[in-house]
Parts: structure tokens; C-alpha cells; sequence
């Protein structure tokens, strides 16, 4: 069957980036797993191929590939365990990606090759208790003080906040603007005087997946430690998005491509009642219908992603992307499961890994409903 690709180059690259994968990286997944960590084996393998930092400039010790290789090797460590997608988002994600855009020649000088190189990790600080979606709604605050800033607040499930050496947290600097030009991003380096982790939390995905609760009483940073102007940082955090909402949306394909694999080698293998299961018309229609989703959604993140290297105006596609994506793989997650039947339920099955791990994927980097609003946003103005 014909296959879909991002271009001829890329294609070409598809298959050694697959072998690695499957030869050097999936051995570790079942590490992780047991481990409920990320061993170093795993940055260092990666770090190999130059996959760490791979959207940051070579300047700032980055990989200077484009957004479509991005998201091509996106993809296919997908394929063998979300854990790796994680590596690949924490040095070319939300918080690298802001300092290179935004950051004065000291910050770069100060993060970025550490970041590229995994050396040094980043977390993006922006869920608090009671703004997650709604994240205009933040109340850590930012007051200026003497050479610089004084942050009050907490921060919630923030993704390798526990561990990470510089977090970009944001915060209102003018109460009456808010995300009108009120909210600030300030890298704060772990370490900080007044600056907590008091709390590390898992999800139903891999335990080695944590969230850090990370607490700011009286926490004074430098006024280097500013990132742009001080209202500029909602701006700075939402200008990240399309990047990452596009990453996810491989990671989903990729996913789903994997699970689509292993329910087709279950159905043939399995039997019932003398017959076996890829004989039988409703499991035929599941993988149908897997199929048929994953190309349309691939189609289209490609074309996305096509969009974007010729430097035309997004709009709202990465939104559309990331929703159709996510949607996508929670489907195709579901069949695998029954299509598997009891054993896909049983700890130890990739399936239940994945089905999961993609749970995930509808609500981090906007959730489905709320990128549902921005879409019809749009079409109704």
C-alpha cells in the first residue's frame, strides 16, 4: 500500500530513523517501565543522532533542522514509547524554543547549549489549581522590587518540573492587562531562594512520567532573569504553541501507526471458535477503520507541516491538527485494547501501556474542548 510521506528526502530518512528506534531505543522502553524512570542510556542515545535540541539553531548548539524532520523523528520514537517524545519536546519544546525566539544574548549564552544537549533541563511553568485551560486566568504574581522581581505563587503538574535546572515561569506583573500585556515569563533556575518543589505527582500513564508542584514564596529573581518585556510573556507562551501542538500530532500518528501493527499481528494469530480473529468481519472493520483514520489525519498534519516550512500563516490548522490527531489515537487506542480482548488489559502488554499514555494526548497542549472554542472562534467572527 502506497504510503504518505512529508517528501521524497524525508522518506528516505524514515527507514534508518525506524531501525534505531526499533533496535536501540524499544529495548529501554520495557526499562522504563520497570523502572519508573528515564534512564541516561535513553538521552544518551538519542543525543547520538542528534535528535536532542534538533529545532534550535547550530549557533545555540542545536540540531537547525526544520519543523517536518522535527516531527518526522517525532513520529517514529512515538512508535516505541512516549517517554522518548518527552526528550525530544524538553530540548526543541515550549521553554527552548521561547528563549531562542525571545532571549537576550546572555540567556542564550546561559541555557540553550546545555538545553540542546539535554545537559541541562527545562520545564514550562504555566498550570496553576485553578487555571489550567483557562490559563489567562493565572494568579502567581511578578512585583517589581530593587534589581528585580519578587514571584508569589504555585505552580501545578508541571511536566519534569521536578528536575528541571530552569523553569519559565509565568506570572502578572499588572493585575488590570493580564493577558492583555500584563503576564511576564521569567526563567527561574532551580536552586532559587523562595523557589520549592513541594510535591511530585504521576498520571495514569508511565510512572516514569513526572509532574512537579513547584511553590514561589518570596522567590527574587535578577531582572535578567525576564524574558522580553514584562507583559510580553502570555504572548511569548502562546506563540510556542503551534510547534508543540504539531509534535504532539506526530506523536499521535506515530502511536497510532504502532497500535494499528500490533492489533493486525494479534488478529491473525489469535483464534476463536476454530477461526481466526482477522477472519471475522467486526475485527476486519476496527482495523479498517484504524486505517483509514490514521492516512487522513497523517494527510493532513503533513500538509500542515508542508504549510508551515514555506512559511505561510498557520491560522488555526495546528489546532485543527492537534485535535483530529488526539482524537485519533484515543480511537485507534480503543480498538487495539479490543481487539486484544482480556490481554489487552494486562499490565505488561504494550497496548495497555499505550492506550494509557495517549489518554494524554486530549488534554495536554490544549484540550480537545477547548481547541473546539478556538476553531469555531474563528469560523463564527
Amino acid at each position: 500500500m502506497m504510503r504518505i510521506e512529508l517528501s521524497p528526502e524525508l522518506a528516505e530518512l524514515r527507514g534508518p530513523i525506524r531501525r534505531f528506534v526499533t533496535e536501540q531505543l524499544e529495548p529501554i522502553a520495557a526499562r522504563i517501565d520497570a523502572e519508573g524512570e528515564i534512564p541516561d542510556a535513553a538521552w544518551d542515545l538519542m543525543r547520538s543522532q542528534g535528535w536532542l535540541g534538533m529545532l534550535l539553531a547550530e549557533a545555540d548548539g542545536g540540531g537547525g533542522a526544520d519543523l517536518p524532520t522535527y516531527c518526522l523523528v517525532m513520529e517514529e520514537v512515538a512508535r516505541s514509547h512516549r517517554c522518548f517524545t518527552l526528550l525530544l519536546d524538553a530540548t526543541s519544546g515550549l521553554t527552548p524554543i521561547a528563549i531562542a525566539r525571545h532571549g537576550t544574548a546572555a540567556q542564550k549564552d546561559r541555557w540553550l547549549k546545555g538545553l540542546a544537549t539535554g545537559r541541562l533541563r527545562a520545564a514550562f511553568g504555566l498550570t496553576e489549581p485553578g487555571a489550567g485551560s483557562d490559563a489567562a486566568a493565572i494568579t502567581t504574581r511578578a512585583t517589581k522590587v530593587e534589581g528585580g522581581w519578587k514571584i508569589e505563587g504555585r505552580k501545578q503538574w508541571i511536566s519534569g518540573g521536578h528536575a528541571a535546572d530552569v523553569v519559565m515561569v509565568m506570572a502578572v506583573t499588572d493585575p488590570a492587562k493580564r493577558a492583555r500585556g500584563g503576564i511576564g515569563a521569567f526563567l527561574v533556575p532551580r536552586g532559587t531562594k523562595g523557589f520549592d518543589v513541594t510535591r511530585i505527582d504521576t498520571t495514569i500513564g508511565s510512572e516514569a512520567i513526572k509532574l512537579g508542584e513547584l511553590t514561589f514564596t518570596d522567590c527574587v529573581v535578577p531582572d535578567d532573569a525576564l524574558l522580553g518585556d514584562p507583559g510580553q510573556g502570555f504572548a511569548i507562551a502562546m506563540g510556542s504553541l503551534s510547534n508543540g501542538r504539531l509534535g504532539v500530532s506526530a506523536a499521535c500518528v506515530g502511536a497510532a501507526d504502532r497500535l494499528l501493527e500490533m492489533s493486525i499481528a494479534h488478529a491473525k494469530d489469535r483464534s476463536t471458535f476454530g477461526q481466526r480473529l482477522a477472519d471475522r468481519q467486526a475485527i476486519q472493520w476496527m482495523l479498517a477503520d484504524s486505517k483509514a483514520e490514521i492516512e487522513v489525519s497523517r494527510a493532513f498534519l503533513y500538509e500542515t507541516l508542508r504549510k508551515a516550512a514555506a512559511g505561510e500563516d498557520l491560522g488555526n490548522l495546528a489546532a485543527i491538527c492537534k485535535l483530529q490527531c488526539s482524537e485519533m489515537v484515543g480511537r485507534v487506542a480503543d480498538r487495539a485494547v479490543q481487539i486484544h480482548g482480556g490481554a489487552g488489559l494486562m499490565r505488561g502488554v504494550p497496548v495497555e501501556r499505550f492506550y494509557r499514555d495517549v489518554r494524554h494526548y486530549r488534554v495536554g497542549e490544549g484540550a480537545s474542548e477547548v481547541l473546539r472554542m478556538v476553531i469555531a472562534r474563528e469560523l463564527v467572527k
